[in-house]
């Protein structure tokens, strides 16, 4: 099958690498964390985990509008389900009115004739929402609703999506759907070995690709369809699945999140215990969001992809690359070295590989010369080998490959080698697949084939390389190079992974009772305001006096200092500069006088109700920059950081984090800003204050968090960043309180 990962493969014993211990006061399957364990805004700060053996192990399994009749829909699911419960050993009870049997198996009339408490339930019609009350009253663990109904697009389905979470919400079942299908009761192979992937998805297509990579070797634990998420959502199976030890790698399909915060919390169970999350999301543009944000909320897309990057999700964009990441994530061990080596048995293919690995961040060290000469004396003078290497070899290899494939993995900068392979007969590529197995057993350094040949039926890829439990075998070198950048960055992140969560605060700081007496519910504070609430947290000012006449001005520009910067101070948000309200560089008392006479008078034309005028310390040689909090659907409070002021026109980017995060995930913010260099020091410059922007993004994210359910939106822009030593200076500042 095109894109997928394919063989049982191990680089060595013990593939997971678990990055730090469990969280403090979090326990496993069906414990919670410790009451009281919240931080200062009232969320949790550990994910519970589930108790969903039963689900996916049941003992017994009751089928709810079973039928045998020909030609019926739900005849076909029938059967699917009670050859599944045969399969796994449990105890079948089809449910249905005028039927002494279905498929030879008795049945029962009525949910409240059912024998037992069923530990699964499984609505196939009709009205889940009825079937639900009634499969609480026979105290069933889970049960299962397969068909949408009117869990749609639009009201309709928003009412019943809303009726289904009210039902789960209930004393009774856990609910899984509505909607999905079949993935929960898809055949597991229990016949393979090594780490295994657990699969989520929203309806069983998605997840077709990766279950059948079964018929390639590679092992499935579980595999859950979350339909709408009325109940049981992603991060539920999440949280479950990073307990289970035959878990490697968690791959998802998710079209909406549900809750944010649990889904974090989850990953960071996931990212503490250093399981691999892998995960392609739908609804990333207009056209692709709709009945996709059925699972909750539409958090803005860069906000999504930050949260995913703060807890090591990784997001891959295709079904194929999925299971190619997931499965290589499963079963690769941590990293020898990080350089990537290609080499091309034949052909110039290994130009083309180097160029994806190069343009996908991958560092593609040269050889040392030590191992350049000696692969010349089996590679001519006028072919590479440095890096990419070119064995030069005709279509169906020679007899150098194993010894080209060994000095190769010998150099120690190396710790990933990718081969493609493929030949032009049937029995092409033989050698070469043959001589990367038996090198690969030698090292534990990770060896990657990719099979060439579209048909995928030659013997050398599905018996040699299939074979192999060392070789990560692909079928196409983009998604081999897509996994490869995921094993290098995942391990990379596990390695270095400290949970913010242990950290967040718990308890409100002493500057939250000063910024909470200058908050008023529904306003908009004046610049002046604002300040004063940048100072309750420690964030620096300019020296200011707000003044109600031209004598006060004067007065205060005497005390501040010239040169004075003047502006109005008012709730409103007029564009300041664009309407003349701020005048910059007054060096004298006659100039003061005159722009605070003129100040009022144009506020006074635009309608502008005045608290008064700023008279401001003026600061200059700096970068203008801009950190403010913004209220995301999903996850709520977030922090953004970029370029501000006139800066902001032309470089608009901005970068993202969900708190809470740490110093680390700060600095990582400046990096991804393109303008990041200029806090460097460019054409002479001297190096800006990085560390004082670091934290006054840490205080924006305390008042972030401690403020978040009050203040709808902060803006500082201009933050002046100053020469290195001398800090940063908020010159202007929004507030918008809920």
């Amino acid at each position: 099958m095109l894109g997928s990962t394919h063989g049982t493969f191990t680089t060595g014993p013990g593939a997971r690498v678990v990055a730090c211990g469990r969280a403090p006061g979090s326990t496993v399957h069906g414990v919670t964390a410790a009451e009281g364990d919240l931080d200062v805004s009232g969320r949790p700060l550990y994910a519970p985990v589930p108790e969903l053996d039963r689900l996916f192990r049941p003992g017994s399994v009751a089928v709810v509008g079973a039928s045998d009749t020909e030609g019926h829909p739900d005849a076909a699911l029938t059967r699917s389900l009670l050859r599944w419960a045969e399969r796994v050993g449990a105890r079948p009870y089809p449910v249905g009115p005028a039927r002494p049997s279905v498929f030879g198996v008795p049945c029962v009339p009525t949910v409240a004739d059912l024998p037992e408490p069923v530990d699964v339930a499984v609505i196939l019609g009709g009205d889940p929402l009825t079937v639900i009350g009634e499969l609480a009253a026979a105290k069933a663990g889970f049960a299962v609703a397969l068909a949408s109904g009117a869990t749609g697009p639009g009201e309709a389905g928003a009412a019943a999506r809303d009726g289904s979470a009210a039902a789960a919400g209930r004393p009774g079942p856990r609910l899984l759907g509505p909607g999905g299908g079949l993935g929960v009761f898809a055949e597991i192979r229990d016949d393979l070995d090594g780490p295994a992937i657990a699969l989520i998805t929203r309806t069983a297509l998605q997840g077709r690709s990766v279950h059948t990579l079964q018929e390639l070797g590679v092992r499935l634990s579980h595999w859950a369809c979350t339909g709408d998420g009325a109940d049981l959502g992603a991060a539920d199976l999440i949280a479950y699945f990073t307990e289970r030890p035959e878990v490697g790698a968690i791959a998802c399909y998710l079209e909406g999140i549900g809750d944010g915060r649990s889904f974090l919390l989850a990953a960071d169970r996931a990212a503490r215990r250093g399981v691999p999350v892998v995960a392609v999301r739908a609804g990333r543009t207009a056209t692709g969001t709709g009945p996709a944000t059925a699972g909750g909320p539409a958090g803005a897309d860069q906000v999504v992809d930050a949260a995913m990057r703060q807890y090591g999700v990784v997001q891959v964009t295709a079904l194929d690359q999925l299971g190619d990441t997931a499965a290589l994530l499963a079963r690769a061990r941590g990293p020898v070295a990080e350089g990537v080596a290609v080499y091309a048995p034949a052909g110039g293919t290994g130009a083309h590989v180097a160029d994806l690995a190069a343009a996908a961040g991958l560092a593609l060290p040269a050889l040392a010369r030590s191992r350049q000469d000696e692969l010349r004396r089996w590679i001519p003078g006028h072919l590479g080998v440095a890096n990419p290497v070119d064995g030069g070899a005709g279509p169906d290899g020679d007899r150098h490959h194993r010894r080209i494939i060994d000095t190769i993995l010998a150099d120690p900068a190396v710790g990933v080698l990718i081969c493609p392979v493929g030949g032009a007969s049937p029995a092409g590529g033989e050698g070469p697949a043959r001589d990367l197995v038996a090198a690969a057993r030698t090292t534990d350094k990770l060896v990657c084939a990719v099979w060439e040949s579209p048909l995928g039926t030659e013997p050398a890829y599905r018996e040699t390389l299939l074979g192999s439990s060392r070789v990560a075998t692909f079928r196409t070198a983009g998604n081999c190079v897509t996994a490869v950048r995921a094993y290098l960055d995942h391990h990379r992140f596990t390695a270095a992974y400290r949970s913010p969560f242990d950290e967040a605060p718990r308890t409100p700081s002493p500057s939250y009772r000063k910024a909470r007496a200058l908050l008023h519910p529904g306003h908009r504070l004046s610049e002046h305001a604002a300040k004063q609430l940048l100072r309750a947290y420690g964030i620096r000012v300019p020296r200011e006096q707000l003044v109600t006449s031209a004598a006060a001005a004067v007065r205060a520009a005497g005390l501040v200092g010239y040169p004075v910067v003047m502006k109005v101070s008012a709730p409103q948000p007029p564009h300041k500069t664009e309407l003349g309200l701020v005048k910059v560089g007054l060096t004298s008392a006659g100039q003061v006088r005159d722009t605070y006479r003129e100040l009022i008078e144009i506020a006074r034309y635009e309608g502008i109700g005045l608290e008064g005028v700023l008279v401001c310390q003026m600061v200059e040689r700096g970068v203008e920059t801009a950190v403010g909090v913004r209220h995301d659907p999903l996850f709520g409070p977030t922090v953004t950081v970029g370029l501000g002021g006139a800066l902001a026109e032309v470089l608009p980017d901005t970068a993202v984090r969900v708190p809470p995060f740490g110093a680390e995930q700060a600095r990582a913010m400046l990096g991804e800003l393109p303008a990041r260099t200029l806090l460097d020091g460019v054409r002479g410059a001297r190096p800006k204050d990085v560390d004082a922007l670091v934290e006054v993004v840490l205080r924006v994210q305390r008042m972030a968090l401690e403020l978040g359910g009050e203040l709808a939106e902060l803006a500082i822009d201009p933050l002046m960043v100053l020469e290195r030593g001398q800090g940063a200076m908020a010159l202007d500042a929004l507030a918008v309180c809920r």
